[in-house]
């Protein structure tokens, strides 16, 4: 959710994440198997390595045909989606391929908890949010994807390099959806190519609830993950209280149409409050 939140800022959409998740999953555990016997400090460190390999070239790709063929980003995503799944289930004929038990045992590490209690995704989550901030706000970087979805002429006037601007912002949503992969697969202890299926609702709506704009210029990394605490809340709550689970779907696309919505009409009051002030102004003088 935060590395499609950076692609939403700037003004774009990635449909391609959870296929993305799926082939990152796939080719970690193609590769450990072909790799053979390995110590369980090697054998994270290189299924960590393919993970994120995978989903960084996946972002490039897409960053590259967007930039490249000059289609707009809905288009090229929603191609790669089927592209990347196919890909991945090709690769393993629909099979679900075991990853060794030392992924899982980093996975479900307890920390010195107890309780059944596995804090590793929660404090990787945390730490992604953190440099997620730190990278949106605190960095040229980050002040230029605001920038370019703000108003893509000024960043063109600006000298702005575009095509790098849009480049990287796929390729950080490869990035953690790559890091998602190894997460996931190591946690659940297996992968498949139907791995992450639909998680393209989840991630966009995360995204705007959390915030986001569909127009671009304006979102952030802790508001994509308040943004997927509050869908995944809402998940649990309807299987907790044993409705059917099509309701979450439900749910969930009436919680974008009005994040959408709300985002759209404070926007058209802000610009009506900036103009009658101008008006004053100019009547003042």
């Amino acid at each position: 959710a935060i590395g499609a939140t950076i692609v939403i800022i700037s003004g774009g959409i990635d449909l391609s994440v959870g296929s993305i998740y799926a082939l990152s999953g796939v080719a970690m555990a193609l590769f450990l198997r072909g790799a053979g016997s390995m110590g369980p400090t090697a054998t994270t460190l290189l299924a960590l390595l393919v993970s994120l390999g995978v989903g960084l070239a996946c972002g490039i790709l897409n960053g590259a045909l967007v930039v490249g063929l000059r289609v707009h980003p809905f288009i090229i995503t929603l191609g790669t989606m089927w592209v990347l799944r196919g890909i991945a289930f090709v690769a393993t004929k629909a099979e679900s391929i075991l990853v060794p038990a030392s992924l899982t045992a980093v996975s479900k590490a307890s920390l010195g908890l107890g309780g059944g209690l596995y804090p590793v995704p929660m404090l990787s989550m945390i730490v992604l949010t953190v440099l997620g901030i730190i990278y949106l706000t605190r960095t040229t970087m980050g002040r230029r994807i605001f920038a370019f979805g703000g108003n893509l002429e000024a960043s063109r006037f600006a000298g702005l390099s575009l095509s790098r601007i849009q480049i990287g912002v796929f390729a950080v949503s490869g990035l953690t959806a790559g890091l998602a992969a190894f997460l996931g697969g190591s946690f659940y202890g297996s992968v498949s190519s139907g791995d992450a299926q639909g998680y393209e609702l989840y991630v966009i709506a995360s995204a705007v609830v959390g915030g986001a704009s569909l127009l671009g210029g304006k979102g952030s990394a802790l508001g994509a993950m308040l943004g997927a605490l509050l869908i995944v809340l809402i998940r649990q709550s309807i299987r907790t209280l044993h409705f059917d689970q099509n309701y979450e779907w439900i749910v969930i696309g009436c919680a974008i149409v009005i994040a959408v919505v709300v985002d759209q009409w404070s926007t058209r009051l802000t610009a009506r409050r900036l103009s009658r002030a101008a008006e004053r102004a100019r009547a003042t003088a």
